[in-house]
């Protein structure tokens, strides 16, 4: 009777020992998966993490490019019409677009597509650049709108309101306000920071000059006239390294090359009225959009020589690399499309349909590009 009730007793004791380890079994178990599931990013994350393009459109709004996919995956709607510049902050959390019609930016937040805030920075604002916190705006006071005349042609002058000097709007992105303004020249159309970050590089279409700015002061530092060389400078572009200045003279047929204190180096021929234009990440080449030739034209960023030529669409003005710089995405405003170029073998690969006039483009992460740069 006794060694019955032992062996009963130690059965039962066995029992409970096994039944205990078999749960703590299931929850080890169970534990990787709820690692897996809070770790998993969601669908949206993973576009995001492979990169992604905004591309405003002149006649709609801003399409978002899937970089891993080359699809348009979101339209953005910017509450405003006529999107033209673009910047994104540097943790890409916010999209800078210039509006046109009410002569404002849009801040878009980027994670909902959301517009968080118009800003009223002057009229036809057009291009866009981000630095830190601030953005820079330039506006066109003096443009009637419509297409520029034809090379060689007079313009009117017949009107006080072209002899605007047009504005560099600044606007602090952290208080959500216009702060000040530097004064450019009339019809002011590219910007680019200079290569310490202290000095603001445009070019006014309307008077022929590139001019050079203090951004803390807003002082004009110095002026370099294009006339003998072509006019209408549109592009402009610092090297990788800070050592050279590009500006595309798009009636001229050429781009000129400055040095770092913006002395004129030299000229180079492109095909036929060139605007974007941007080098390589690592300086070695130099891009240029040629608008009516329909060419994005390369050349050897040392020897100047001509590489290559590759057939675009209609009216390509601006372009961006991907961030890993293995593909180049150009915005074909008549054609409706960003085509998509391998940067190695220098070849269309697609065509991806952003319809409305796609005007310019830039990437998250940053990538260099015609308007702007990691």
């Amino acid at each position: 009777m006794k060694l019955t009730f032992n062996k009963t007793r130690i059965s039962l004791v066995l029992i409970a020992l096994m039944a205990s380890l078999t749960a703590c079994n299931k929850e080890k178990a169970a534990e990787p998966k709820l690692d897996e599931t809070a770790t998993q990013p969601s669908a949206e994350q993973a576009v995001l993490s492979a990169g992604v393009a905004y591309v405003t459109s002149q006649d709609a709004g801003v399409s978002v490019i899937d970089l891993a996919s080359m699809q348009v995956v979101k339209q953005l709607d910017i509450k405003a019409i006529a999107p033209r510049g673009l910047g994104i902050t540097d943790d890409g959390k916010k999209l800078i677009v210039a509006t046109r019609e009410n002569e404002s930016i849009s801040v878009i937040d980027t994670a909902t597509g959301e517009v968080l805030q118009q800003i009223k920075v002057g009229k036809n604002p057009e291009f866009v650049r981000v630095s830190g916190n601030f953005a820079y705006i330039s506006s066109e006071p003096s443009a009637k709108g419509g297409p520029p005349p034809k090379p060689g042609a007079e313009e009117e002058d017949d009107d006080d309101e072209e002899k605007i000097p047009a504005k560099i709007a600044v606007v602090d992105l952290i208080k959500g306000e216009k702060v000040r303004e530097i004064t450019g020249g009339p019809e002011t159309e590219g910007i680019e920071f200079s290569a310490d970050g202290k000095q603001l590089v445009i070019t006014n279409e309307a008077d022929n000059t590139v001019t050079v700015h203090d951004i803390e002061s807003g002082k004009l530092v110095k002026t370099i006239k294009t006339h003998e060389l072509g006019d209408r400078p549109r592009g402009i572009k610092v090297s990788p390294d800070g050592s050279t200045y590009l500006a595309t003279l798009e009636y001229g047929n050429k781009f000129m090359v400055l040095d770092k204190d913006y002395n004129l180096v030299r000229t180079v021929d492109t095909a036929e009225t060139p605007y974007g234009i941007a080098y390589d990440s690592k300086g070695e080449r130099i891009f240029v959009a040629t608008n009516k030739a329909k060419l994005l034209q390369v050349f050897d960023a040392k020897t100047y020589e001509k590489i290559k030529e590759i057939p675009t669409g209609n009216r390509c003005w601006h372009f961006t690399f991907t961030p890993d710089d293995k593909q180049i995405l150009l915005a074909c405003g008549k054609s409706d499309a960003v085509y998509v170029i391998d940067a190695e073998k220098l070849e269309v690969t697609k065509q991806v349909e952003v319809k409305g006039m796609p005007w310019g483009l830039v990437t998250y992460p940053k990538a260099m590009g015609s308007l702007d740069k990691p």
